[in-house]
């Protein structure tokens, strides 16, 4: 959300936290098929034109069914493993992802393009998640739980790290600062919010008044052009949006 929002600062925003049934790591890929159904039938009912599942293991579950059940364009969510290949020099390349992700069709068929000419590592963020949505991205706790999962990747030699989990970049500071400075961090938001204005673009979709900014455009919860929605504590996101 906030890397597409500055790219198109002036579009309508809606966005839906499943908090009430958060995280999504561990659950079936039918759990995850449903929920996604519900939470797209909710959002096409206000009106989207373009739906952004910002969710890895979200993705590798459910988008493909989506697509086929719902006329609507989707973007979704794939773990950068592409430009870490070509970006590294060791050889190596670690992937920090839910286990949903980790053994989801979409990313093993990304992985199995590029194993052949260097070693992929992988772990699952253990209490990433977790830390984000309770606020705590920083301090000697978030440093113990980021260290724990990050480690054997930098000792496995990877000099390239992907973040495979939608809230893992707001750990970046900490991840950054216990990888060192010879260590690459990649966050697909970038990509994902490059891609929104390209679907957009191709379809006429994109506002008339918005255009494409170069300023940024910050996350804030009581713009009009933002509506907020959640399963669970409504004040929760409030407090989240309001901080992340």
């Amino acid at each position: 959300m906030k890397e597409i929002r500055k790219v198109l600062p002036s579009e309508r925003y809606i966005y839906y936290s499943d908090n009430a049934h958060c995280p999504y790591g561990e659950k079936s890929a039918e759990y995850i098929q449903e929920r996604a159904r519900v939470i797209t039938r909710l959002l096409l009912d206000r009106g989207a034109d373009v739906i952004v599942v910002a969710c890895n293991t979200a993705t590798g579950a459910a988008i493909a069914t989506l697509r086929v059940e719902f006329d609507v364009p989707f973007v979704g969510m794939e773990p950068a493993v592409k430009p870490a290949a070509l970006g590294t020099r060791s050889g190596v390349i670690g992937v920090l992802a839910t286990a949903g992700t980790l053994k989801a069709s979409k990313y093993l068929n990304t992985k199995g393009q590029f194993q052949d000419n260097v070693r992929i590592e992988e772990h699952v963020g253990e209490g990433f998640v977790q830390l984000v949505e309770g606020g705590e991205l920083d301090g000697p706790e978030a440093e113990r739980v980021v260290r724990a999962s990050l480690q054997p990747l930098l000792d496995a030699g990877a000099d390239t790290i992907v973040l495979g989990c939608t809230h893992y970049p707001f750990l970046l500071p900490v991840i950054e600062r216990l990888a060192g400075p010879g260590v690459r961090v990649i966050d697909p938001a970038p990509a994902v919010a490059r891609q929104v204005v390209h679907v957009l673009s191709d379809r006429g979709l994109l506002d008339s008044h918005s255009g494409l900014a170069d300023s940024h455009s910050g996350l804030d919860p009581e713009s009009p052009s933002l509506t907020l929605l959640a399963s669970g504590d409504p004040s929760t996101l409030q407090r989240l949006a309001s901080n992340l």
